[in-house]
């Protein structure tokens, strides 16, 4: 339930996406995902580096072994969601 409740949080599941392909300064992931305050963004990277899913070095952030993992796990939800979308919008579609 630990980790559930550090992915729900607001960013969490976003950082970890971005940093999947090569690490991210703090600025390179604000810029990322606009709506989100410096405050929030540093919260859940500290929640992260706690929860030893991502770490930071002289590159930026960057997963760990356990979140490239744990990402490995997620990414089929990418691929679910997308499908999700579509049934979505043909059903509203039809609904009218």
């Amino acid at each position: 339930m630990a980790l559930f409740d550090l992915l729900r949080r607001p960013r969490s599941l976003g950082n970890l996406w971005q940093l999947t392909d090569n690490p991210l300064t703090s600025r390179e992931l604000q810029s990322s995902c606009e709506s989100v305050s410096s405050t929030v963004l540093n919260r859940r990277l500290k929640e992260l580096r706690a929860g030893l899913l991502i770490d930071h070095d002289s590159h930026g952030y960057e997963l760990t072994e356990m979140g490239r993992e744990l990402f490995g796990l997620l990414e089929p939800f990418g691929q679910w969601s997308i499908h999700w979308v579509d049934h979505l919008s043909k059903y509203r579609s039809e609904q009218g």
